[in-house]
């Protein structure tokens, strides 16, 4: 057999004018330097090869010269397909003076679309992008005035809104991999992550182009473990060594890391806590919202500091933290490692990771947010001709159970001090965030609205959420102004109901004690008996019900208590700062009715909060059960007693 492995130069030179190409990697991470290296310098050399098309799902490049960045010359490209732009600078300049025609699409859909072409289909039907700028009866993920062909169409199946995608044939792939036999089995056990080598190999052979593949190094015929072969010699044409170690670095700030090749275990102590800051702020309240036993993505920049939180607090254990880079368990990796993962429980491929999280898999999501507007929209793709692309945002945000968009109050200097347990803000951010309308809608308010899709916005300073008709306005950090410190520094007014403080634990040093709160570990201390009066108490003040579980928790709680006392009783519940999420209140007033069917005489209900009790009032109303909602504790007290048979 002839040996497939080739000079990077060699390899390159059977990439020709006008074909297209698409490169393996994810950010930072996993991206075959040498190939595009050579390509560039050819290119520089010879002019040629000219007028290419590139599809990029992650923006494989380092924000200054390397990775993609190297095909950001006039005449090299004539096309780009792209999910992530921000760290391509010098194809984006290309893009925004119209020297190339360019598209922003999400980055799950790029990754499909190379598994869509390996089976020979022209397309496929996705929801993902629906009400985005991707959408036609938006911009269709176009990006300048040159670009006029739509490659999204919207069409109508059963009465429902699907987007079809479009893909066509794709000539080169560049791939990477650790280890190749001269017939081009290529394994990845250094790698970091797998992403869309096979998908994008496949893509390329049933095209009936070329599959390049950089490896660090090469291993005797018939060596390799077949399980460990991630691509398979059948879909490789070459095979270039990397020459340089710069070239076949694990990502751009590292050179390798055993741990985030999964090679080691480390100790989950010997990672340093947060300090106190905004960040920590951020991460911390929206800490508070991580689903037990939930499945959970964390997007780049203040959403990552839930990571370290979560380790900090020790609570890792109870969620499985996801990167849509394919890792799945562990510790997210943050920085230049982005994607990655220490002590990770697998590794998927990345076209199959966005199938997951399309499908709904994920629980809860946690993602940066650069505008927001009134309606909810969210912004975080493009800003005049500032372009940064949506990345796997869409499909992500768009698909989440639960969705919490985490960044500082305004952007540009904030500073913030923390004394005495309250927040100070020393010098505001010279950027507006929550402005009247975003200037891309990269996330869909009204659309999360439709799909009872519950929508947190979490600040330094405040917290949000998305109501029927808007943004509400619901908890306040100790020493914040809402005149002074919220709403003065918007272009809206959000709705205002009664918000309450933020938990004050969130600005102390010390851990949280996070698990007692995921884990409902304090519930048993808020049911308590008056066997004298044959009433049950139940303290549900700042208790959150996030998934059925809590609900089931509480039910086989009240059911052993009741059970042990022997006869109905009259239940009094006291409601102040209670939250439900929405989509589980059918499940919560059930169990109501339940309890009344078989151990309660009557349930009284009081919260201070008018908006809680109109809530309240709604809930079992509508559902025929007797909401009995009173303002003050007194008379919530009198009525129930009046109504209780000893």
């Amino acid at each position: 057999m002839k040996s497939k492995i080739v000079t990077a130069d060699e390899a390159v030179a059977l990439v020709r004018d006008r074909d297209t190409i698409c490169c393996n990697g994810f950010v930072q991470s996993g991206i075959p330097e040498a190939l595009l290296e050579a390509l560039e310098r050819r290119f520089l050399e010879t002019g040629s090869p000219r007028n290419l098309t590139l599809f990029a799902a992650a923006g494989q490049a380092d924000g200054k010269a390397r990775g993609t960045n190297r095909l950001g010359h006039e005449g090299m490209l004539r096309r780009v397909v792209a999910g992530n732009w921000g760290r391509m600078p010098n194809v984006v300049k290309l893009a925004m003076e119209n020297k190339i025609y360019a598209y922003n699409l999400p980055q799950g859909v790029i990754c499909q679309l190379f598994r869509t072409r390996a089976s020979g289909k022209p397309g496929f039907f996705s929801k993902v992008g629906l009400h985005t700028f991707v959408d036609p009866r938006l911009e269709g993920g176009r990006v300048n005035e040159i670009t006029t062909k739509d490659i999204v169409k919207l069409v109508e199946i059963d009465g429902e809104e699907w987007l079809f995608y479009k893909v066509g044939s794709v000539d080169v792939a560049f791939i990477r991999g650790t280890t190749a036999d001269p017939a081009g089995n290529i394994t990845m056990e250094k790698e970091p992550l797998f992403l869309d080598n096979l998908a994008q190999a496949m893509a390329v052979k049933n095209s009936n182009g070329i599959v390049i593949a950089q490896v660090e190094r090469v291993a005797q015929l018939g060596s390799l473990n077949p399980k460990l072969v991630k691509v398979p010699g059948i879909l490789v044409d070459c095979v270039v060594v990397a020459e340089k170690p710069e070239h076949h670095m694990m990502n751009y700030g590292t050179q390798y890391n055993p741990a985030l090749a999964g090679e080691i275990r480390v100790p989950l102590d010997s990672l340093k806590p947060m300090p106190l800051d905004a960040r920590k702020i951020i991460a911390r309240r929206a800490a508070f919202e991580l689903p037990p036993n939930g499945i959970v993505n964390l997007g780049v920049g203040v959403p990552e500091g839930v990571a370290a939180v979560a380790n900090e607090e020790k609570i890792t254990q109870y969620i499985t933290l996801t990167s849509e880079a394919g890792t799945v368990g562990g510790v997210l990796a943050s920085g230049s490692s982005f994607g990655g993962g220490v002590n990770a429980d697998a590794i998927l491929d990345q076209n199959q990771q966005f199938d997951f999280y399309d499908g709904g898999g994920l629980d809860m999501a946690c993602l940066g947010m650069a505008e927001c507007d009134e309606r909810g929209n969210i912004n975080v793709s493009r800003f005049g001709t500032r372009l940064v692309g949506c990345g796997g945002f869409i499909n992500i945000s768009q698909n989440a159970r639960s969705m919490i968009f985490a960044g500082t109050f305004t952007a540009g200097g904030l500073e913030i001090a923390v004394e005495n347990d309250e927040l100070r803000i020393l010098r505001e951010g010279d950027s507006r965030k929550f402005v009247k309308q975003v200037k891309q809608v990269s996330f869909s308010g009204d659309f999360s609205v439709r799909r009872r899709q519950p929508v947190y916005f979490v600040t330094e300073r405040c917290v949000f959420r998305r109501g029927r008709k808007g943004l509400v306005l619901t908890e306040v950090a100790p020493g914040i102004d809402i005149e002074r410190d919220i709403l003065a520094h918007m272009d809206f007014e959000p709705i205002i109901r009664e918000p309450v403080p933020m938990d004050l634990r969130i600005f102390r040093p010390e851990p949280m004690q996070l698990e007692s709160v995921l884990l409902n570990l304090d519930l048993p201390e808020r049911v308590s008996y008056d066997p004298a009066r044959n009433i049950l108490f139940i303290n549900l003040e700042g208790w959150y019900a996030r998934v059925k579980e809590d609900v089931q928790m509480l039910r086989s709680l009240l059911e052993s208590r009741c059970n042990s006392i022997g006869k109905r009783v009259g239940v009094f519940i006291n409601y102040d700062g209670f939250r439900i999420n929405e989509n589980i209140t059918d499940y919560y007033v059930d169990m109501d009715r339940y309890m009344l069917e078989h151990h309660y005489t009557t349930i009284t209900r009081y919260a201070t909060s008018a908006f809680m009790r109109m809530k309240l009032d709604q809930a079992y109303s509508t559902r025929n059960i007797a909401p009995h909602v009173f303002e003050r504790k007194e008379e919530a007290q009198a009525f129930l007693e009046s109504s209780v048979t000893i």
